[in-house]
């Protein structure tokens, strides 16, 4: 497995991380023994970075990778947690909060949930609005200096954010959606990231499956599956962005792989500083994904895939409105 260094002051890990989100529900029901035979295959296959967030499945994604890594050397794997996301016994979403003290109460259930007794990076899910960002970052500072945490990171944060961020802490990585259809950190904040020595770890380089060249426009989902509301998903939108990865297929058909490594590929190209999280569920995906790795794109053949899917060509917004209003990397456009 190739190796990337996650920003000037973090980790060096494996070009591909696992995010395991999706085995915890949140693209509907699960089988959590194929969850972790997929965390093993990953790692076996040199994947280091395991990322995660104490409220996915209100804390079964932490429980299903303490439960993959119990055997295993702690040190052969990097685990990042975000944190801050509120949830109610409904499923439903309440907020985030990112005061110091909860950040010391969230940092305490994650390490009992995942059996380890420090977390490799650590991050807010989101900006809390009602708490200043070195409030928080200054709370992951002194939880470094206790040895709970290696590494302070970021999430979905625009420009300003990162700086007055970084002034307190040194921050590691910045996670964020960065696809062939979802581009707008390019502007501002990813020239911010690059000023900084910031790390990119990309989620979603598959736009939650739709670029995978699997989904289909009528592909039922299962119960608690979020992309049933999620816009780019729905009606004349689903059909628009659709139409893209059938453009997208003809030119992974010439070059012999698959539409999802042709887009996991394209996100690797944009920078040795950006490391893709593939959220794979299972390891026949898992093993797709990977195949992303090998893959070289020309000049002529990234002309041709930006000519498929200009930056601005999706049809519909990553979230519902109220999501979107959380996201301060979104204060200046939405991608």
């Amino acid at each position: 497995m190739q190796q990337r260094q996650l920003g000037k002051t973090g980790p060096l890990t494996a070009a591909l991380g696992l995010g395991c989100m999706g085995m915890s529900g949140m693209y509907g029901p699960v089988d959590e023994e194929e969850g972790i035979a997929t965390i093993h295959a990953a790692m076996d296959a040199g994947i280091v970075l395991l990322d995660t967030g104490d409220f996915y499945g209100m804390g079964h994604n932490e429980m299903l990778i303490g439960r993959a890594l119990k055997g295993k050397n702690r040190d052969q794997v990097q685990i990042s947690v975000k944190f801050g996301a509120l949830r109610d016994p409904a499923n439903g979403w309440g907020g985030y909060d990112a005061r110091p003290a909860a950040v010391r109460n969230f940092v305490a259930y994650t390490l009992k949930r995942l059996g380890v007794d420090y977390i490799d990076i650590y991050r807010p899910a989101r900006l809390d609005p009602n708490v200043p960002i070195e409030d928080t970052m200054g709370a992951i500072s002194r939880l470094i200096e206790e040895g709970y945490v290696r590494h302070a990171g970021l999430s979905e944060v625009g420009a300003d954010t990162i700086r007055r961020a970084a002034a307190v802490t040194p921050v590691s990585d910045l996670q964020i959606e960065y696809s062939l259809i979802s581009r707008s950190l390019e502007a501002e904040i990813l020239p911010a990231c690059r000023e900084l020595g910031i790390g990119i770890t990309a989620y979603g380089v598959l736009s939650r499956g739709l670029i995978s060249g699997h989904w289909s426009a009528d592909r039922a989902m299962g119960k608690g599956d979020f992309r049933s509301s999620a816009p780019r998903f729905s009606g004349d939108n689903l059909t628009h962005n659709l139409a893209l990865v059938d453009t997208l297929r003809s030119i992974a058909q010439d070059k012999g792989v698959t539409v999802a490594q042709l887009a996991i590929a394209w996100v690797m190209s944009r920078g040795e500083d950006i490391v893709p999280l593939i959220g794979a569920r299972s390891r026949t995906r898992l093993a797709e994904s990977l195949g992303a790795v090998e893959i070289k794109l020309s000049e002529a053949e990234l002309a041709r895939i930006e000519q498929a899917v200009p930056a601005d060509a999706a049809a519909g917004e990553r979230y519902q409105p109220a999501q979107m209003a959380h996201m301060d990397s979104e204060k200046r456009g939405h991608a």
